[in-house]
């Protein structure tokens, strides 16, 4: 997974997330930021592992999972996929789910 910092402060990221045919991420969450995703190029799958359906976003489509939440983002494609990833506010932190 590559990435591209747009912005990035002691409260706010920007970054542009670059995934390859299904690579997604690894399961996590945060202890106060917010994640705010909106794709860019291909299919981007935002699952969480309290029970809800998996979003599927479009480019041009958006979606929020708020701190606390176990998730992951993937790409729900075979060609490579892009999204803006917008993280804030407040001090970032990924804490791995096993």
């Amino acid at each position: 997974m590559a990435e591209e910092v747009i912005l990035k402060t002691g409260d706010v990221s920007v970054r542009v997330m670059h995934l390859a045919a299904q690579e997604s991420t690894a399961w996590h969450h945060h202890s106060v930021v917010d994640d705010y995703f909106v794709c860019l190029k291909g299919c981007l799958r935002v699952e969480t592992r309290d029970g809800a359906p998996p979003e599927v976003l479009a480019p041009g489509e958006t979606c929020r999972i708020v701190a606390g939440r176990v998730h992951r983002a993937g790409n729900g494609g075979n060609s490579p996929a892009e999204y803006l990833l917008v993280q804030g506010v407040g001090p970032y932190d990924f804490i791995r789910e096993g």
